[in-house]
């Protein structure tokens, strides 16, 4: 799941572990990252200074497992109302495809307000350093390269670093990420892990034998100036990798989003 929100309070004691080597040593095997089909409903759950006084939407999020790498889908549907009574109508589609080695990535992310297209990304990175460091080449919105620095993560190996950091134990982690939702190149997440629970449950049948844990990731421009998070979210992770129980921050309101249908797509049976 890709650049959603909530506000991070952490401990100053608390230092955050440094940024793990570039697969973490229990991702490959104890992140069994399911291929999945997924339908998310978003409601508002506040709004600051009465900035939004209505919102509702949708997330459909796909990923498919194409034997070297994931593909992955994400379309966003939103109808938010701001204090003036005005209904803007916002869609953002995002598709990627991640080699499962966390090396190269492509990328595709458009959005609409409205009926005007107010963003283009799209391009292709590589993590060729022995670092983890690397670099992007942009096609849009203008043609450009940027370097990633060392121990960048690209999208679903993020995901595997954190679960596989709380199957270890682990609370705090700094990670660089870089996921193509942007034309700055790559940029900092702090991760806190609330808890890792035993399976239990759940309103969906095919998850209730995953350990699942809450998660809590803030985003953060490179900059070492940098004190504020330009965008946040939480959520309940289940060791496949699925989500459930987001709350994406937005900075003038806030949106829950739950999982109300999910289905694993099967494996390929030749790669």
């Amino acid at each position: 799941m890709h650049r959603s929100a909530l506000i991070l309070l952490a401990c100053a004691a608390a230092a955050p572990a440094a940024a793990a080597p570039l697969r973490a040593p229990l991702a490959a095997d104890a992140v069994p990252m399911v291929a999945h089909h997924a339908v998310y409903t978003l409601s508002l759950a506040s709004s600051r200074q009465g900035a939004v006084t209505a919102a509702s939407g949708t997330m459909s999020y796909d990923m498919t497992d194409v034997c070297r790498g994931w593909a992955t889908s994400q379309r966003l549907q939103m109808d938010v109302t701001n204090r003036d009574g005005q209904l803007v109508k916002m869609t953002s589609d995002y598709a990627t495809f991640e080699s499962k080695d966390g090396r190269q990535l492509d990328f595709h992310m458009r959005q609409v307000t409205d009926t005007a297209v107010t963003s283009k990304v799209e391009g292709s990175a590589v993590l060729d350093g022995p670092d983890g460091s690397g670099s992007v080449h942009y096609t849009s919105p203008e043609n450009k390269t940027l370097k990633l620095p060392p121990g960048t993560r690209l999208p679903t190996t993020h995901t595997e670093t954190i679960i596989a950091g709380a199957t270890q134990g682990k609370r705090f982690l700094t990670l660089p990420l870089f996921d193509g939702t942007g034309a700055d190149g790559a940029q900092n997440t702090f991760v806190v892990i609330e808890n890792w629970n035993d399976p239990s449950h759940q309103p969906q049948p095919a998850l209730s034998s995953q350990p699942f844990g809450r998660v809590h990731i803030s985003f953060f421009g490179l900059a070492p100036t940098e004190q504020t998070p330009n965008y946040q979210i939480a959520m309940r992770y289940y060791l496949n990798g699925v989500a459930n129980d987001l709350t994406m921050d937005f900075d003038e309101f806030v949106m829950n989003g739950t999982l109300h249908e999910f289905k694993p797509v099967a494996q390929p049976t030749q790669c």
